[in-house]
This record gives C-alpha cells, structure tokens and sequence, in this order.
C-alpha cells in the first residue's frame, strides 16, 4: 500500500476491524519509512451490472438513480431515506446474486414497486403510474382497485 505522505510502498497494518456492517474492513497502517499513519478500506468488488432499457440501450446500474426514483415517490409521505436505502441494498444485493450481469428495467421496476408497496401504498401508486406510464385515468383506477382487493 503506497503512503499517501511520502509514496514509499511499504507498511504495516497495525489494526484491522470490520467497517459498515460487515461490507467493508477498515484498516489502519503505518508507513515504513515516514512513520506517518493512514486508514485504509478494503471492500468487495462487485461484478459490474448492465441494466437494458426499454429503448434496448445498455448502461451500467446506477444505485443512486434507483434511490431516487423511490425519493421522487415517496415526497411528502412518512418514508425515510433509511427505510428506501435498506430497500435499494435488498435489490442490488438480489441482483448481484443473480448470474446474470444483465437485468432489465422492467424487473428492477417490479422489484422496487413490490418492495415499496410494503412501506407506503400512496408512494406505490406514485412509483407505478411513473414507471407503468398510465396513459389515463382507467388504467390508474385499475391499479387502484388492484391494490385495495389485495388487502
């Protein structure tokens, strides 16, 4: 590990602990030559996932536009940020154990519409009419009665 004071490639790990839950290991060091201390992360590296989009063009998943999208459903609505972040973890961490490193939108879509379902049906509906572009006010009562003879 280069030290971040004087570039010298050498030093010692001096102590070592889990960091974020478990995710990460965090570690603390000492250059050999400077004697300077610094902190380091070591986290797993993911396989890169691609998400189609419905216009058939690729790019890769973006966990901070997920988090948004359930944001943007979820305005004004007793929600919090820490209850969409468990959510958008539950989702890239199913994703990521898929074999797969492609996914559509169309299951990251009915994977958070069925998760947010369970926190808030106001924020549900919200996200459904966005993501299934509802085109009228028949396809949003369908929705609607759906939702209210599941219960």
């Amino acid at each position: 590990m280069k030290c971040p004071f004087c570039a010298y490639s050498e030093s010692k790990v001096i102590d070592s602990r889990p960091a974020e839950e478990g995710a990460t290991i965090r570690r603390r060091r000492e250059c050999l030559a400077c004697q300077k201390r610094f902190t380091t992360y070591e986290i797993i590296e993911r396989m890169p996932l691609v998400v189609i989009k419905r216009d058939g063009s690729r790019q890769s998943f973006d966990r901070v536009k997920l988090i948004n999208g359930m944001v943007r459903a979820c305005e004004k609505r007793p929600v919090t940020l820490a209850q969409l972040e468990a959510i958008a973890d539950e989702i890239e961490q199913e994703l990521q154990s898929h074999l797969e490193r492609e996914v559509s939108t169309v299951e990251i879509g009915e994977m958070v519409m069925s998760r947010i379902r369970e926190v808030d049906e106001v924020a549900y509906v919200r996200f459904a009419s966005v993501y299934r572009s509802f085109k009228d006010i028949n396809t949003f009562m369908e929705e609607l009665t759906k939702l209210l003879s599941d219960k």
